[in-house]
């Protein structure tokens, strides 16, 4: 029995937007993004083709609209570093939260392409080949971006092989594994 794509669709809403947050690190702007990224799949919905992957269609569509976003958004002054920000509210500091503030500033230095394809493999759980069809590259490109991300990272942060990250969620935790296998 066949889904009907516009039901499939509420299934992904949750990697959607965990995909735009990690695009825009602003979670208004990602629920604008997928918001936006929603409206253009509903739209276009008959050009979805049944028995093809949803979920990469729709990140596909989430990732254009984030570069058309960042396109027409590159002239306006954005904090997206947070010093602003930072200055209005402190957050109790504790390890987990030391932790987190220096996986996001690693992360942050790492390329677009990286950040990008360490979200949808080690966060996202998306595979190898469903990443590269999202990101419209060679299978052999996402594992690369994967590997070089994970060791820049590692680098970045000072982590040894011995030294177990306590990572405050999840997703970081998924993102800087180092034993999942490239092949």
């Amino acid at each position: 029995m066949t889904t009907d794509p516009k039901e499939e669709i509420v299934t992904h809403l949750g990697a959607m937007r965990a995909f735009a947050m990690s695009l825009t690190r602003n979670s208004a702007l990602a629920d604008d993004i997928v918001q936006d990224a929603l409206v253009k799949a509903w739209t276009n919905i008959g050009s979805f083709q049944a028995g093809t992957n949803m979920r990469a269609w729709l990140f596909t569509i989430l990732r254009n609209t984030y570069y058309s976003h960042h396109r027409k958004r590159k002239r306006e002054v954005e904090d997206t570093e947070g010093e602003l920000s930072a200055g209005l509210a402190q957050k109790p500091d504790h390890d987990g939260r030391l932790q987190m503030r220096d996986f996001n500033a690693a992360f942050g230095l790492l390329p677009e392409e990286q950040r990008e394809a360490l979200v949808l493999v080690g966060a996202g759980g998306f595979s190898y080949e469903e990443a590269a069809e999202t990101c419209g590259v060679a299978v052999g490109t996402i594992k690369s971006r994967v590997n070089r991300g994970r060791a820049k990272l590692v680098e970045l942060m000072d982590i040894s092989d011995d030294e177990a990250m306590e990572a405050t969620e999840a997703v970081t935790q998924g993102i800087v594994t180092m034993n999942q296998s490239i092949a």
